[in-house]
Parts: C-alpha cells; structure tokens; sequence
C-alpha cells in the first residue's frame, strides 16, 4: 500500500489548502527544492504542523515539548556536542534497550546509525523542532559531570606542567576538545559563568589560596578555590586568550577576549592588576547576543513611564540618568534609544565600550591611545548632522561644555554622570566648572537608577514585614493597609541557587527641570535644596519607588535598602 503524501496529510489536518498544495507542488518542481522546505519557506505551514505530519507519514512520534525530566545527561554525553548541533538531534533516554533520540530532520536517518555506534544501542526516532533540540542542547551539555571542581581534581604533577595553548576564536568554547586541563578548567569557568547569569569573574591570588568569584545579579559569590600551584597557569592562559603579555607580571594591562558559549556570542573585558600575591584578574562578561530591553521591562511604573517618553521625545536639551557603577544606566539608554529610534531621525553615540549593536544607530567607539576622548567624538558627531546624541559618560567639563552646547543648537543629548541621586548631577557639574544658567538652559531632567534584585518565583512566600523595615521604607503609618499575602520574602531554591532572587529591575526617581527648579539652579542650591523642591513638587524618590516595587511582590526590603541606604 503506498504512503499517504505529506501534502494529503496537512490538507487532511485542516494546515493546508488544496490552492496552497498546488502553488508549493508548482515551485517545487521550479525550484528543484522539497516541497517541505518550500511549505516552510512560503509560511504556508508552521514548524510544529509539518513534524506532526511528518510523524504521521513515517510513523514517528512527535514530541512538541522536551522537557527536561525525559533526559540521562550521562547518555547525552556519548555524542560529542558538534556532532549533535551539526544534525540537529539530542539522546533522550534508554527505553526498551533501545536509545531514544530526538531528531528534527524527519527524512535524514543516516546520522542515527552513527548514534548507535556510539551509544552501541538500537536507536528509535521521534520527531522535535529544531528550536526545541538546540534549547536541549544548550541546557545540557554544560551541565553534566564534568565541572570546574572535577578538572582540579584529576590534576597530578604531571598535567599541571604542560603550557597552555592558543585558542583560535571566536568559536564555542563547549565544542573545544581540548585534553590540556589548564584550558579545559578555563573554559569551565568561563561556561559556567554564563549559564550562572553572571555579569563579572573575579580572579583573586591570596598567600596561600586562590578564589573565583561570580557578580550574579549585582552579588559576588564564591564557586571555586582552585589550588594555589594553578594560579600561574590560569593567569597565563587567560592572558593568551585577551592578546596580552603573559611575561609581563608588573604591570597592569586591559584586554579582550571574543568567544561562544552554548552557542551565544561573549565579549569579555578583562584587567590584569598586580598584587602581593600574584597577579588579578577581573573579567567583564557582555552578552552580545542579547536581546535590547524595552522601557517596559527595565522596571518603569506606569506613571514614570509616560513622563520620561515626553522627554525623550523632545527635539533639544539634555536628558541625565545617574547613578553609580553597575546600575544599570547603559541599559537605559540603550531602552531609549531603541523607543525613539526611526529612519525619520539621525542618531550618533559615542561610547566607551560600545556594548550593543542599534541597527540605524551610528556608534562610535572611544579611544583615547589615538586621542578618540568623548570631548573629541562629541565635535566630530556635531559635523554628522545628527538628531540626537548619546554620550556614554560626562567625565569632564570639556565634555559637558559641548555636550551642553550641542543641546542649545538644536540637539537632544543623553548622558550619564556617576551621582548618588538625580539632584546631585547639577552639584556634579557646576563642581566641574559648568556656569549656572548653562545647566538650567539646557538640561531637561536628571533621573536616578539603582537595580534591586528580583525574588524567584519559584520559592518566594509570603511572610510578615518587620517594623523596622516598614520604618526604614517609610511605610510604618500605613503597615495597617497591607493586604495579606502582599509581603514576600525570599527562601532560596536550586533555580536561584539558594540566593532567593533571580533576575534585577530598576527603581527610577526622575527630577524634571521645571521654572522653579531653574531658579534653584541659578542660586546655585545645595543638592538637598533640589532635591526637597523636586519632592514637592511632585517627585517620587528612589526609596519611595522602591517601596512601591516590594509591595508589588517583585523585591524585598532589604534588597531595596542594600541599593540606597547609602543615599541619605
């Protein structure tokens, strides 16, 4: 009896059309192509609708979802990761003495007998989207035995003698094979710090001992203590893989390193300082990959929101987020940049580094060893004819004088300052040497960020505010109106690794420049002065943002106190 065709199958479930069925047959035969890619590629069918149908022609299985409880990472592990991706199938499990094996391809069957091979068992098939192997993929084969810790130890003499080697890249370092320990342990670290979310690793020689630590959401934690006897080698690895000079131990030196993990791509700023104890490493991950942050989702209220849109709407004047290091004032600018962004508009940055590509954005990179400063980008970005501009970072007052300028002649700027709170960033400049009536002239607001930890979804749960935090969140006279169930804690589980919190968002106070202000401005008022104005007149603190947030279930007290206890 002969097979049901695949187009009688979709047309039979109800995913294609007799009319569809003919225009795919026709270019089909034109193109010389399957007519399952051409169904593909004319999006006449979906992925899902063309492996249910392929199942149903072969006889397959078809698993939409593979979810993780089906998985023996110890048989993953017998198929080397490039082999998988290339052919775009996982092992699941043993079942019935024979391998279960995701494939995506439903009528290429030929790698499954190497499969077999190398699992030395029968292989039985079933059908899964490639989106959902390559997610398997990466979930998996950075999280199976072999770890940092294992690698260590497995070390004898022997091993810890051999020079680490180049490695070309950028490649994934999950597909390097290498057998050298040293490089092996590297890119341990290096995975590992991806998958964990971390944004910093620091490296750090004591006397007699060596730590790794991990930022996760703005927090350091220690994963690993590596022998003391490694630290040369590690060091020297790293720095091959940065360009930098591994006989150079004296000073301190600034590299970068490019490479792939789980098929993403990182860049990584590394500083080499100097020490007592050897030399330390801190390294800079930046996800390049990833995807730009809408206003929305950088933690922006409902009322904030409308307000700051109006602003970056503007045709002139300088907008200033501030804030210290790390909290996250990059990603809001970036936010803004992707919300006003249009062919109608030219936009220029100048930055320093430039963390992610804006399609239509013009971004220049600063370099100062060829004399490329802010200052300098920021004169030749006035001769682009620009719309608006996006200084990376106000540092002196050369930069502030033109960026200054370039508002008053037609241009909105965005800039960021290193200030505790948004009324700061005035004293910041006038202490930079910037005259009073420039800065009330030109500048439109000036808005304070910090980032707050996020409670885990999974294992938060309700508890009971303490006064005391009530008191410090100035939230005591109203403790009364607190719903039940509104105040959560964090506990810890394995998703947030015991922390309690996954993920940060933003808490905002945004102090618009307004008539009253100006005059404050002028008078050259102390900080407190403007910010107590701004206050009456309707600004919501970053405290009192932060309240708000934990209220809403989404942080804690604590956390929101850690990040502006230091603001009073």
């Amino acid at each position: 009896m002969p097979r049901t065709s695949l187009a009688d199958i979709l047309i039979d479930t109800g995913d294609l059309t007799p009319d569809q069925r003919a225009r795919a047959e026709e270019l089909s035969a034109e193109r010389q192509l399957p007519l399952s890619e051409v169904l593909l590629r004319q999006h006449m069918v979906s992925d899902d609708a063309l492996l249910r149908a392929q199942g149903r022609q072969l006889g397959l299985t078809y698993w939409k979802e593979l979810p993780d409880s089906e998985f023996d990472v110890t048989l993953m592990h017998r198929v080397p990761l490039v082999f998988a991706r290339q052919h775009k199938l996982v092992p699941l499990r043993m079942q019935d003495g024979a391998a279960l094996v995701a494939i995506s391809r439903a009528l290429d069957l030929q790698p499954l007998d190497d499969v077999s091979l190398l699992l030395k068992a029968p292989v039985e098939p079933v059908l899964s989207s490639e989106r959902e192997i390559i997610s398997a993929l990466n979930r998996f084969y950075d999280s199976g035995s072999q770890t940092a810790a294992n690698v260590i130890q497995n070390l004898d003499d022997e091993t810890l003698g051999r020079l680490a080697h180049d490695l070309e890249g950028p490649q994934d370092i999950l597909d390097h094979e290498a057998e050298a320990p040293i490089i092996q342990l590297v890119n341990l670290i290096l995975s590992q710090a991806v998958r964990d979310r971390a944004s910093d690793i620091h490296i750090e020689p004591f006397e007699r001992t060596l730590k790794v630590r991990y930022r996760v959401d703005g927090v350091l934690h220690e994963v690993l203590s590596p022998p003391k006897a490694l630290q040369p080698r590690i060091t020297s690895r790293l720095k091959v893989m940065a360009d930098l000079n591994i006989a150079e131990t004296r000073l301190p030196q600034d590299g970068r390193i490019a490479i792939r993990v789980r098929n993403r791509e990182i860049d990584i700023r590394v500083s080499v300082v100097p020490t007592a104890f050897g030399e330390r490493l801190v390294l800079r991950l930046l996800d390049k990959s990833g995807a730009l942050f809408e206003l929305e989702e950088i933690g922006f209220s409902a009322d904030l929101l409308p307000a700051y849109s109006r602003l970056i709407h503007r045709s002139h004047g300088i907008i200033l987020v501030t804030g210290p290091t790390g909290s996250g004032k990059s990603t809001t600018l970036y936010a803004t940049l992707q919300r006003i962004n249009s062919p109608q508009l030219n936009i220029i940055t100048v930055e320093d580094p430039i963390e992610y590509q804006i399609n239509g954005v013009g971004q220049i990179h600063v370099n100062p060893k060829i004399d490329l400063t802010f200052a300098n980008g920021l004169r030749s970005i006035l001769r682009q004819d620009p719309d608006v501009i996006m200084v990376g970072e106000i540092r002196d007052r050369e930069t502030a004088e033109i960026a200054i300028q370039a508002s008053l002649t037609g241009h909105l700027v965005l800039s960021t300052l290193h200030t505790n709170d948004a009324a700061s960033a005035v004293t910041r400049l006038l202490d930079m040497g910037v005259e009073p009536f420039l800065i009330s002239s030109s500048v439109l607001a000036m808005m304070a960020q910090r980032l707050v930890r996020l409670l885990c979804p999974e294992c938060r749960q309700p508890g009971k505010p303490e006064r005391e935090s009530l008191r410090e969140l100035g939230l005591e006279p109203n403790a009364a109106d607190i719903p039940e169930g509104q105040w959560f804690i964090s506990r810890g589980c394995n998703g947030c690794r015991g922390t309690g919190y996954r993920g940060r968002t933003g808490i905002y106070e945004l102090l618009l420049v307004d008539d009253p202000i100006r005059r404050l401005i002028m008078e050259q008022a102390n900080a407190s002065m403007l910010r107590g104005g701004a206050i009456e007149r309707g600004m919501r603190p970053l405290l009192q943002d932060g309240a708000r947030k934990v209220l809403e279930g989404r942080t804690t007290a604590e956390e929101v106190l850690r990040v502006t206890q230091d603001d009073d």
